[in-house]
């Protein structure tokens, strides 16, 4: 018998390396005899990079780069167990951890950090880099990024424009000159499952802007900055980015990313699931378990678990798929619709009441609390 053990993280509490651990001990107890493959997983969000080292064998590499506020901070990347690829979280050099309730600012954070790390990672000579998009404390379309690995953005007077997304309303020029050449030489890869524009009432401003920090009137300034830094972009480099799907990812990262690099978007969990040979493991799997630190009817938008079911049900369709969650949250009966989640565990007694059914060997459950004692 084969369990495949394959959670992400349960947040602030397990990395998804010791959630698999934590899984298989407890169900050694009750199958000793069994082989474990025990697969960290992610879905390009925290803890990518953690979980890709881990299952790649890989390694951490740590790097003082430049904070969303301009003050240097700590962060790190991971170098795989291949040798020739990166994977970076864009939330490790600029993400919203490093700004609080007085120190948020839009206007003014920058993702310079974010381009250092890519930077770094250039010259430990990779050819490719993953990076993980989620959780920015940022809105300036990248700029900064663009700017570390050597973009000039300027303004009518020829000075280099300063951090943040306010300043892009001032540019004029963008000079490629200095750009990172090894840059043409590496396969960028975004993970990231947003899709909205860079500008306009569903764009980086509107939609994410105001969880950042920014007021109505900040949105506003945001929105004609990118706008103008859209237009500039078409003019002197070519992608027309305003409304161009996935540019508004983390405060327009993903437009900086696409202009200025060769970068294309994926899937988090699909990138994840093909560097941790997940779809190998699951192909002779009995038993797959999975998980994260919450679960309800969102997860079946590009979530962990939801990925490892699907992964699991196209190679193995008779193999159960069971999640383990900390908290199991809003209409997730929506998750047994799909025939990919045959039954979902709450970890903690208590924590919320246990959804109606299970899919598991067709039974149904009452609806009342369960939990998992492994």
């Amino acid at each position: 018998m084969k369990f495949v053990i394959a959670p992400d993280s349960f947040k602030g509490g397990l990395t998804a390396k010791e959630a698999a651990h934590a899984m298989a001990t407890g169900i050694r107890r009750v199958f000793p005899d069994a082989d474990y493959a025990l697969v960290p997983m992610a879905d390009g969000g925290e803890g990518t990079v953690q979980s890709l080292v881990d299952a790649t064998n890989g390694r951490l590499v740590t790097a003082t780069v430049t904070g969303p506020l301009g003050d240097p901070v700590t962060a790190q990347y991971g170098l795989l167990g291949d040798g020739h690829t990166a994977v970076i979280e864009m939330a490790a050099a600029s993400g919203i951890q490093f700004v609080d309730d007085q120190t948020h600012n839009p206007l003014v954070t920058t993702t310079y950090g974010t381009g250092e790390l890519i930077r770094a990672a250039l010259a430990q000579g990779v050819d490719k880099i993953i990076l993980g998009i989620g959780g920015s404390a940022t809105n300036d379309g990248g700029a900064g990024m663009a700017q570390a690995v050597g973009v000039h953005l300027r303004d009518a007077a020829g000075h280099e424009l300063p951090f943040g997304g306010a300043a892009l309303a001032n540019l004029a020029t963008i000079d490629l000159s200095e750009r990172d050449p090894l840059l043409d030489d590496v396969e960028l890869l975004i993970a990231s499952d947003v899709t909205n524009p860079l500008v306009g009432d569903t764009g980086a401003s509107a939609v994410f802007g105001p969880q950042k920090g920014a007021t109505p009137a900040m949105v506003a300034t945001l929105d004609a900055a990118l706008a103008h830094y859209a237009d500039v972009i078409h003019t002197q480099v070519g992608p027309d980015l305003a409304q161009a799907p996935g540019a508004g990812a983390a405060g327009g990262l993903g437009a900086g990313l696409m202009a200025f690099t060769h970068a294309t978007m994926a899937h988090g969990i699909d990138i994840v699931v093909e560097y941790s040979g997940l779809r190998q493991q699951a192909a002779d799997a009995d038993f797959v378990f999975t998980g994260e630190g919450g679960i309800d009817f969102q997860t079946q938008y590009g979530k962990t678990p939801y990925g490892v079911a699907q992964v699991t049900k196209a190679v193995t369709p008779d193999a159960p798929v069971i999640v383990l969650a900390g908290n199991v949250g809003k209409d997730v009966d929506v998750l047994y619709r799909h025939d990919a989640i045959d039954a979902i565990f709450c970890t903690v007694a208590g924590a919320n009441r246990w959804p109606a059914r299970s899919r598991m060997g067709r039974m149904t459950w009452p609806r009342r609390q369960r939990t998992w004692r492994g």
